[in-house]
């Protein structure tokens, strides 16, 4: 009887030759089983599905095509590479406890449609084939409420791929370069897939639907890091890889590698023919704008007049134009007061509760509400404005929000941590200044009991023999030499 391990759970499966299905006693899923002609292939298969299981998919594919070089006939191994191509992974469902399949590399190609499935098909026997199918079908079903969600989905520029958190679940260097590209890239007016901002309000619902739409709209991604790790963690290089399995199907589309504090040749070998950029190098960012302005093909457009007329009001142009201006003179009352004639005529323009929003705070330039003090979400004006606003518009005002409460949470523990260090360090000058007393008290016990010796050794000597006064005068001064030498110090460490 071999041993095989369950490819949904990793537990011990026993088997016996001939079967080609089985049931976990863990985790109870019906499963399909290899061909075991021998402990090698049953060794590539345990490595293969440990990578598979951990979603690690790239390097689970390479070793199931090592399998079928030797065995083409192997329909497991065709159906493992399918489940890799749509990066399955089988989570347990909490109601019935059944392992169930999630999808993590959607396609557009129907699962029924794809090569690897057609020949699992033919090559499997009665058992597997019944198996294979229904997974297929649940799996199929679940890429299509997928393609129906992202089908839905706004069409990104620019799409940052970045490491959130580390293995002690903090945030990476990674992240913070990320949120500042971020920012720059939606200043510019871009649209930016950022998934710390991107998805934050889709907490607790699946991020593939978002993820794929982002994938296939995006025409530029920027992938940066400041450890090859990072760069090669399981989710991060799921997003990369996919993108470029994308530009190796035609699709035109762009990478552009970053990195900082690294050896770029430690990158990805995949990276290997781009062209990596140094984000430590000055004038890094402005670079990569430009070259990014270039590659889409986007002109900048950033006067009122224009906003104004894509939104259909040419007959505010006027008045919100004046409006702005005031801005820039800093003539608040006179900007707010144009902002409401805007207003008056259409109440659900988003640039006039824009302007008066500026007013408010006393902001001469729209890019400079980023450097406000305090977040500004409770404003009216701002709610406003992000409700009657474009989406573009929308996640630019959003992004300020992000910004200043970042840039004040990282204000508030650097104050936190320079405080601490203060407390830390007076604690210790403290504790320093104690032992210097405690030690200096032992040295002056230490000359009063010399003193005392030699004062007793005088009086006995004195008894005794009759001795010189200078004689007298010497061993007095040596009995006395000891605190004077104290004293000195003492009065050398209040100096101080």
């Amino acid at each position: 009887m071999a041993v095989f391990r369950c490819k949904m759970c990793g537990g011990d499966l026993e088997i016996t030759d001939g079967m080609s299905v089985c049931e976990c006693a863990y985790c109870g899923t019906k499963q399909t089983l290899p061909k075991l002609d021998d402990d090698k292939k049953a060794n590539l298969y345990d490595r293969a599905n440990h990578f598979r299981r951990n979603n690690e998919y790239d390097k689970a594919m390479s070793i199931y095509n090592n399998i079928l070089n030797e065995d083409t006939s192997d329909a497991e191994a065709y159906w493992s590479l399918v489940l890799c191509k749509y990066g399955i992974e089988y989570v347990e469902d909490p109601a019935s406890h059944k392992r169930i399949p999630t999808v993590n590399r959607t396609q557009f190609t129907s699962i029924f449609a794809d090569e690897d499935y057609k020949q699992a098909i033919q090559y499997a026997d009665g058992y597997q084939k019944d198996v294979y199918e229904a997974e297929a079908k649940a799996i199929d079903e679940i890429q299509k409420g997928i393609l129906e969600i992202s089908n839905k989905e706004e069409p990104f520029d620019v799409f940052i791929c970045y490491k959130e958190t580390d293995n002690q679940g903090r945030r990476t260097p990674d992240s913070v370069l990320a949120t500042e590209l971020y920012h720059e890239l939606t200043k510019e007016g871009f649209k930016v897939f950022f998934s710390r901002i991107t998805l934050e309000d889709k907490l607790g619902t699946a991020y593939e639907p978002y993820i794929f739409a982002a994938l296939n709209s995006s025409k530029v991604m920027v992938a940066l890091g400041t450890k090859a790790e990072y760069f090669n963690s399981v989710w991060v290089k799921n997003e990369w890889s996919r993108y470029l399995s994308l530009i190796k199907n035609g699709a035109k589309k762009t990478l552009i590698p970053a990195y900082r504090d690294m050896d770029p040749y430690d990158l990805p070998e995949e990276f290997s023919h781009l062209q990596a950029q140094d984000m430590s190098k000055l004038g890094f960012m402005q670079d990569l704008i430009r070259g990014i302005g270039k590659i889409l093909s986007v002109e900048k457009t950033t006067s009122t007049e224009t906003v104004v007329i894509n939104n259909g009001n040419i007959s505010v142009e006027p008045l919100l134009k004046r409006a702005f201006m005031f801005l820039e003179d800093k003539d608040w009352n006179s900007a707010n007061e144009y902002c409401e004639k805007v207003l008056d005529q259409d109440p659900e323009n988003a640039m006039a509760y824009l302007g008066k929003l500026m007013a408010e705070l006393k902001v001469s330039k729209q890019e400079k509400l980023a450097d406000c003090a305090q977040s500004f979400s409770d404003s009216n004006n701002f709610k406003k404005a992000v409700r009657f606003a474009d989406s573009k518009l929308a996640e630019t005002l959003k992004g300020y929000i992000s910004h200043i409460n970042e840039r004040n949470e990282n204000a508030h523990i650097k104050k936190q941590l320079e405080k601490e260090q203060k407390e830390q360090k007076e604690k210790q000058e403290r504790e320093q200044e104690k032992e210097k007393t405690s030690k200096l008290k032992k040295e002056i016990w230490i000359c009063i009991g010399f003193m005392l010796v030699i004062i007793l050794a005088m009086v006995y000597v004195s008894s005794v023999y009759t001795l010189p006064s200078f004689v007298e005068i010497i061993l007095a001064c040596i009995a006395a030499l000891p605190l004077f030498i104290i004293l000195i110090r003492f009065s050398l460490r209040e100096k101080k």
